[in-house]
């Protein structure tokens, strides 16, 4: 009868419970910059930084927080973000700081920024619709909350603005058209300004950090509740303002989750002799609330008691206090055994609920056979109290001191907790959540507060975040009732896979490291992305960085393989680098209109580099329509996401002036020295070949010197025949034919055909001093790495030596090579065609000179 009873219970409970959703993936960046260099500090954005991203922390996103960035921190920060929205449901980006408008174009202000030549802005600040754009690439839907909106403070009013220079709004942001599922908060309605405040917070971000913790409110509903706040705060000086496009619900502190109570409970009660405790467990409300009980259905065979005092039919009980509630059933004439059923509700802050069942046997406690049946049901009460202190210590010992290896970027890591305990009456509070990534469980991420049961442990998952490496505590607090309770604590220790480490790339908005370069990728790198593949098959990005580990090995056919895997699997570099493949021709005939469409995919999925080499295509009309208006804007897009190839490429547009973009040698060096601030090896050639000539810059000799050093140790294949060509004539330093022959010898070693001329040059000017072998074997270089005729001296000289010098010159490089090439042609097409096949043997990746 009894388990009938409970069947019913059951049956009840599953028509009263609704189905919960899986956990979304939410990420937030959150910005604060107060302490500019150039320009008056603010007061409040370091604060306001502070509080919002502990208000989305709470509600279990992945918050990435920053304070005080210059731009090259913003971009590294801002790539690691968005390594993290791929594939978002919601992607926030919460800024206060600086912020103006440029005809109608809404730039945000690092703080290392002076804005003072007409190119800086471009090279200095961030626009904000590039960032927009980024988002839309990456998540389902977007949000921008700007507390922004201060006086432009800097004295300079015109800037470029891609083809023109434009005035400089004088207050405020500019209006913003937002795109389907997106939302963009300004602090302050466009053209006007926002205002720090008097106290710590500014009153934009004191309100929304106030109104967003709102349970369960959408987000226009929260914005119009801000909005009522700080005008009344600013007595009508500022009025926020929104743009929204949602057709989605967007709900920043999501309070769906019910407390939690254990399965239908069963209870034998004796009658006759007073109060039982009837040993509810504690409700446990996951999101780190309050609960309260209320009785639904009471006992119909008893009374309920709470110290001493009857609790009446919904009366409001603190869940705590639940473990206390009794039974009075007073002794009843019917000698046989009877059930009964309790039927309660539990109550959280932000109105979810749950119910609760009790089903119990009333048996007769009068005589000895009750005297007996009492004392039984107080050793299993005592032995219950025993086995949950086991359960407890347990789970505290399953946990405590335990160190588990997190590997970054590939999703909710489980941490495979082994508790021995499905106590439903067991729970675990977060008593300190990671500094950094989310805890997670498959219906819900937690927050700080939450909370969840012994049997939902096993299932606790962490991920980390991008950029982040150094190990992270996380603390429980194990409970079961009013009074027993034990701390455990546990390290969860991020680390990047030798994959990333070794084959990684620059500027990967999907990758999690900095990046080598082709050249920088060792023997080692094939076979830790094939245990990587392995490993970890669904994740996109290992497909590819085996796919570069084995282009770098040599091994064509299996690297392109791997690179339309991963780009079959989403990865948008690996899209770019199939246009690669495709116009360098590595292992395939050249196909510009085919590298073409991979480059506008990549390019459309914000891919710097796809951006890069989709704007110079269309720029200069390589195998597409001249589009200059669009090539420009998208290289300017990609410079501004950090990548240099875009910053050198706008640096040749801007000093020579092409396709209707005026020349500006200023604007140009302002890339230039970008490229240089970022370590790019060709920006710092092609900067000392400016200062060199004092082109765009005041000439300076030795700050060119100094540059060419630099790029020439770095392995920038020009800059030892830039450096040489300094030491041959005597331009800022000591006339040294010496230096200048062994430096033009170390660029045509690296692919410089120029400076392969030069060095024959020399060897021709000896006189009768010179060894035309010499000079011949590097007219034969100059000529065979020349593949777009640019140099046709070359061929020129070669042809007026005589047949003596050629043919030992021939013979030498013959001797160099490994394998025989077919002979055949004239003494110097065989020449040419031998060096050229001398310098690709020592360097099998030619496509990367």
């Amino acid at each position: 009868m009894l388990r009938c009873c409970a069947l019913i219970a059951a049956l009840i409970l599953v028509g009263l419970t609704t189905v919960q959703a899986c956990a979304d993936r939410r990420v937030a960046l959150v910005i604060g910059n107060s302490e500019y260099r150039e320009i008056p500090a603010l007061k409040n954005p370091d604060k306001d930084a502070e509080d919002v991203s502990n208000t989305f922390r709470l509600a279990g996103f992945d918050v990435f927080v920053a304070k005080d960035l210059t731009k090259l921190q913003f971009e590294k920060e801002f790539r690691n973000y968005l390594a993290a929205a791929d594939g978002a449901d919601l992607a926030v980006v919460y800024y206060s700081g600086h912020g103006f408008q440029i005809g109608g174009e809404n730039f945000l202000i690092p703080v290392d920024a002076s804005l003072k030549a007409a190119a800086d802005i471009e090279v200095q600040a961030v626009k904000l619709d590039d960032v927009l754009q980024q988002l839309r690439a990456k998540s389902k839907i977007q949000v921008i909350i700007l507390d922004a909106c201060r006086n432009n403070p800097f004295p300079r009013k015109d800037y470029w603005l891609r083809d023109q220079l434009i005035a400089a709004g004088g207050t405020g942001l500019a209006q913003v058209k937002s795109s389907l599922n997106t939302l963009i908060a300004f602090a302050t309605e466009p053209g006007a300004v926002a205002y720090d405040g008097s106290g710590d917070l500014s009153p934009f971000s004191s309100a929304f950090s106030r109104r967003a913790l709102a349970p369960n409110q959408e987000i226009r509903s929260v914005m119009a509740a801000v909005r009522r706040d700080v005008v009344e705060a600013t007595k009508g000086a500022q009025v926020p303002w929104e743009n929204s496009s949602l057709i989605d619900e967007v709900v920043l502190m999501r309070r769906a989750s019910r407390p939690a109570l254990p399965p239908v409970l069963e209870k034998t009660v004796p009658s006759g002799v007073g109060p039982v405790a009837l040993d509810l467990p504690v409700p446990v409300d996951v999101d780190g609330g309050a609960v309260t009980i209320s009785i639904e259905r009471p006992p119909a065979l008893g009374r309920l008691i709470l110290d001493g005092k009857p609790v009446a039919t919904g009366e409001p009980i603190e869940g705590k206090d639940l473990p206390r509630l009794a039974m009075d059933v007073p002794k009843g004439a019917d000698a046989e055994d009877q059930v009964d059923m309790l039927a309660y509700a539990t109550h959280d802050e932000w109105g979810g609920g749950s119910q609760g069942i009790l089903v119990f046997r009333v048996k007769n406690g009068d005589g000895a056979a009750g005297k007996q049946l009492v004392a039984s049901l107080e050793s299993e009460q005592k032995q219950e109290v025993a086995e949950r202190g086991i359960h407890i210590a347990g789970a505290a010992e399953a946990i405590e001191n335990r160190d588990v290896k997190i590997p970054v970027g590939v999703g909710p890591v489980p941490l495979k907790l082994d508790v021995p305990t499905k106590d439903p009456g067991v729970s675990l509070k977060l008593a300190s959540y990671p500094a950094t990534g989310t805890l997670s469980l498959p219906d819900r991420t937690l927050s700080p507060q939450s909370s969840l049961m012994a049997n939902e442990i096993d299932q606790l998952r962490y991920e980390p975040q991008i950029g982040a490496a150094k190990p992270l505590i996380v603390g429980f607090e194990i409970t079961a009732d009013n009074t027993s309770s034990k701390p455990a604590t546990m390290k969860l220790s991020p680390s990047v896979d030798p994959c990333d480490t070794q084959a990684g790339e620059p500027l990967d908005l999907q990758g999690v490291v900095s990046g080598l370069l082709p050249n920088e990728i060792g023997a080692g790198a094939v076979e830790a992305c094939r245990a990587a593949v392995k490993a970890y098959p669904d994740v996109a990005r290992f497909h590819y960085e085996l796919g570069r580990a084995l282009l770098a090995a040599g091994k064509v056919d299996e690297a392109r393989k791997a690179i339309q895997e991963a780009a079959d699997k989403g990865h948008v570099r690996a899209v770019f680098e199939l246009g690669y493949i495709a116009s360098s021709g590595i292992g395939t005939a050249v196909d510009p209109k085919k590298a073409n469409g991979f480059y506008a995919k990549a390019s459309d999925k914000g891919d710097p580099y796809g951006m890069t080499a989709w704007g110079r295509a269309l720029f200069n009309g390589l195998g597409v329509e001249r589009d200059t208006g669009k090539g420009l804007d998208l290289l300017l897009k990609a410079a501004a996401m950090g990548h240099t190839y875009a910053m050198n490429d706008l640096a040749a547009i801007f000093t020579e002036g092409r396709n209707g973009v005026p020349a500006d040698p200023a604007r140009a060096v302002a890339f230039l020295k970008a490229g240089v601030e970022r370590q790019d090896m060709y920006s710092m050639n092609i900067l000392g070949r400016n200062y060199l000539s004092g082109r765009g810059v005041e000439k300076d000799t030795k700050q060119a010197q100094a540059l060419f050093q630099k790029a020439m140790d770095l392995g920038q294949p020009y800059a030892p025949g830039s450096l040489a060509r300094m030491y041959r004539d005597g331009d800022g330093v000591d006339r040294n034919l010496a230096e200048a022959q062994r430096l033009f010898e170390l660029a045509t070693d690296r692919g410089d055909y120029s400076a392969a001329y030069d060095r024959a040059a020399i060897e021709m000017q000896k006189g009768d001093k010179s060894d035309q072998v010499v000079a011949v074997r590097y007219l034969a270089f100059a000529a065979g790495l020349d593949l777009r005729n640019e140099l046709p001296g070359a061929r020129t000289t070669l042809a007026q030596f005589g047949d003596k010098p050629k043919s030992v010159a021939l013979k030498q490089l013959r001797s160099e090579l490994k394998s025989k090439i077919p002979a055949g042609g004239s003494v110097d097409d065989q020449l040419i065609k031998t060096a050229r096949a001398v310098w690709e043997q020592a360097n099998p990746r030619r496509d990367l000179f």
